[in-house]
């Protein structure tokens, strides 16, 4: 994702800035949805409230988690990439408005969906996704651009969602089917984007800096090789969650992105966090996959900390930096990480620090959840304050 401030100018239609980009409505929205979702979910387990959800609140968090918060910016990702890929004017106005819409009905249709019926919840929550699919392929499509697997990840995201949401409402589905697709959807784009923006972006800033040898290679033959086994890896989890050839599929596939990751020689950039975060957040990656492989052969490390590996710390990370980059390049600012943005990486990194340890810190187990939970919150809370009165104002440069 190109998340420079060197984008082609074009006019926007809307005169209203949160509506000239979906970059800019879906990530506040997002931001927002991840702390009344967690909010939610530790008052519920608790005992301080009751979800008006037909699903369970461990399965409406997990759902809301992955196709929710990470649907939200899924979308305001594609909306902002796709107009760089293709040279095609962006989605903006009425029709930005309508998906970001459609986006909050599917999330209260699922929080009520005890009273309203889990099929419309289905409907409302698969209808974006395969809608954001559309949109995405037409424009690629008009444009012959070769960015195809994305809007197709973005199909099977809409499957995931909906199989999910089928099992909590009692149909005839494998037991953790839906969850386990999305995070292995959800991965490979990590994978991929990941593996397009973070040797891009360290090769700028380390050739800004005047460090030449030594430079972090484009997407490479290994890369690819490392994507279709991470996928593959996905796939036997997928089907056979618990073989014990999974779990040394996961470790070796774990091993594998450990040493892609180190080709991108992230410790050189510690100067400047807003390029470190998208490496600490790659090596969530490799932890997860390592982790959730020596859960599965039965050690002390339960499967649920590499869970959340993937989930709170490579998925969440990943994000919130994607977030703040966009948010800065496009928006006409300086790409640095201010003491704010570096307290959003600092406190994302402590929530999913505790929560991957949790079950084996020597505390009680909900108090770990409830600091895990703070720091979450703090950290998207923090990026609405501080990001916020950017995305809803004009570029800084004046340029559409």
């Amino acid at each position: 994702m190109a998340t420079t401030t060197n984008q082609v100018a074009r006019p926007v239609r809307s005169s209203f800035a949160l509506l000239s980009g979906g970059f800019r409505i879906f990530f506040p929205l997002g931001a927002f949805w991840a702390i009344l979702v967690l909010a939610l979910f530790v008052a519920a387990l608790a005992g301080a409230i009751s979800l008006p959800a037909a699903l369970d609140a461990v399965a409406w968090h997990r759902h809301e988690m992955l196709f929710g918060y990470l649907g939200a910016i899924v979308g305001g990702f594609l909306l902002t990439a796709i107009p760089n890929w293709t040279g095609r004017r962006p989605i903006t106005g009425r029709p930005l408005l309508a998906l970001a819409s459609l986006w909050a009905i599917a999330r209260l249709a699922i929080l009520y969906s005890l009273r309203i019926g889990m099929p419309i919840a289905i409907l409302c929550d698969a209808g974006f996704l395969l809608v954001m699919a559309t949109i995405a392929g037409a424009e690629l499509y008009a444009a012959r651009n070769r960015n195809v697997p994305i809007v197709l990840l973005t199909i099977i995201l809409a499957a995931a969602a909906a199989v999910d949401l089928a099992e909590g409402a009692g149909l005839m589905v494998a037991r953790g089917i839906g969850y386990r697709l999305g995070i292995g959807v959800i991965l490979v784009m990590v994978m991929l984007i990941g593996g397009r923006i973070i040797p891009t972006f360290t090769r700028n800033w380390l050739g800004k800096g005047g460090v030449e040898p030594g430079l972090p290679a484009p997407m490479q033959r290994f890369d690819l090789v490392a994507v279709l086994v991470g996928a593959a890896t996905m796939l036997a989890w997928l089907v056979l969650p618990d073989a014990p050839a999974t779990a040394w599929l996961l470790i070796g596939a774990g091993a594998l992105h450990l040493a892609r990751l180190l080709r991108w020689r992230g410790w050189r950039t510690a100067a400047e966090p807003l390029v470190l975060i998208l490496h600490l957040a790659y090596l969530w990656v490799p932890i997860g996959m390592a982790l959730l492989g020596v859960g599965l052969l039965g050690t002390f490390v339960p499967p649920v900390s590499g869970v959340h590996a993937l989930t709170a710390g490579a998925f969440a990370t990943m994000t919130l930096a994607v977030m703040t980059r966009a948010s800065l390049g496009h928006t006409g600012h300086m790409l640095h990480a201010g003491p704010a943005t570096v307290a959003i990486y600092a406190l994302i990194l402590i929530a999913a620090l505790v929560r991957v340890a949790a079950p084996l810190l020597p505390v009680d187990y909900m108090r770990s959840i409830q600091v895990a939970a703070a720091a979450w919150i703090m950290a998207f809370a923090l990026f609405l304050c501080a990001y916020g009165p950017l995305l809803v104002r004009p570029r800084a440069d004046a340029r559409a």
